[in-house]
């Protein structure tokens, strides 16, 4: 299938601003001209100048058009995996999905999916989700799995419960301390027994760990609540061995990953576990917006059939419409395109600070 007329455009203006041929400080043609030139209408010109807007290679100048913003130094790949360095502890709305985009998705999901919009999500979710997640995965995060190892459900939350039920109600969870507190609360509402592990400057103490009984660890590596607190690479290291020592399985929460200011991706513990003792744990609710409860749980191949064995007669809790329109947010790009975005932001910021 070809790729939809703003896209075309895009790499097209794109590719020409990065080869010079619109070079720094130059004004691109008009939208009519664009429009007329190429025989396109003027929303779709209006889509691919606002992608190139977001991303940084343009910006809108009132009543007199876009002009080149990009030198060579200063891009910043839409591809590009770059996750490390704490944030604030919730920038708020702003990091939303444009409310117009958002839209836009929608129609565009509405027109080429239809009635099959009004069919029954899978149990585990809807495979064109499941499959853009695995390659979103692969590319940002260095996590290889097959869709059949990814799971859709409404939120993290949602995920505590069912992790209880997969592993066992008489498994002991070793949590951060201080850490999000519904953690535990959920965590205890389904039986399980919680010891809370004390926080140091890279991670959760070393002598914590050695003297705790716990069989499952629960760690948010990037950007810990309330402490801002990120994993050093040895203390994830750390984590890794942990595990692998004890047979126990990490529980790996990457809530707010996406909005690093680093220019290298962290490794996720799901990457360094070659055993597979770690389950990833991800959401939408801060990536698109907070009223969209969905999130992803990526299992190891043996705790995936398990799960499907023990607990795979539950139905999905997100809405096929809500699946399939992340599913075109990631196929499409412009979900990365809106996390390079708020990236930026944050990097000006920071730099006014």
């Amino acid at each position: 299938m070809s790729d939809p007329a703003y896209l075309t455009l895009y790499r097209e203006l794109r590719n020409a601003i990065t080869d010079g041929v619109f070079p720094y400080g130059t004004k691109l043609p008009s939208k009519r001209t664009l429009a007329l030139d190429r025989a396109l209408s003027l929303v779709t010109v209006e889509h691919a100048c606002e992608i190139l807007c977001d991303e940084g290679y343009i910006e809108a100048r009132q009543r007199s058009g876009y002009y080149v913003i990009y030198r060579s130094e200063s891009l910043f790949s839409v591809r590009e995996a770059v996750p490390a360095a704490p944030l604030p502890a919730d920038p708020g709305v702003r990091d939303s999905l444009s409310f117009p985009l958002f839209a836009r998705t929608v129609r565009r999901v509405l027109s080429l999916y239809g009635e099959t919009l009004l069919e029954r999500s899978p149990r585990d979710g809807c495979l064109p989700l499941r499959t853009a997640l695995s390659a979103y995965l692969a590319r940002s995060r260095g996590i290889r799995v097959d869709a059949e190892q990814i799971i859709i459900g409404a939120g993290a939350e949602h995920f505590y419960s069912l992790i209880v039920q997969l592993l066992g109600r008489e498994k002991r969870f070793g949590l951060e301390d201080p850490s999000y507190e519904k953690i535990r609360q959920i965590y205890e509402a389904n039986g399980a027994v919680c010891e809370l592990l004390p926080m140091g400057p890279g991670g959760i103490r070393s002598d914590a760990m050695q003297q705790s009984r716990a069989e499952v660890l629960h760690v948010t590596p990037y950007n810990s609540y309330p402490s801002g607190i990120t994993a050093s690479a040895s203390k994830r290291a750390e984590y890794v061995r942990w595990a692998a020592e004890r047979g126990a399985v990490i529980i790996e929460d990457d809530y707010d990953s996406e909005f690093t200011l680093s220019s290298k991706a962290e490794d996720t513990l799901f990457s360094l576990s070659p055993e597979g003792r770690v389950i990833y744990l991800n959401t939408f609710s801060r990536t698109v917006a907070p009223s969209l409860r969905a999130a992803y749980m990526v299992l190891p191949k043996d705790l995936a059939e398990k799960y499907r064995q023990r607990i795979g007669f539950y139905s999905c809790s997100v809405p096929v419409l809500e699946q399939y329109v992340l599913a075109e947010l990631l196929m499409s790009g412009d979900f990365e395109r809106h996390i390079n975005r708020i990236r930026r932001q944050l990097r000006r910021d920071r730099q006014e600070d």
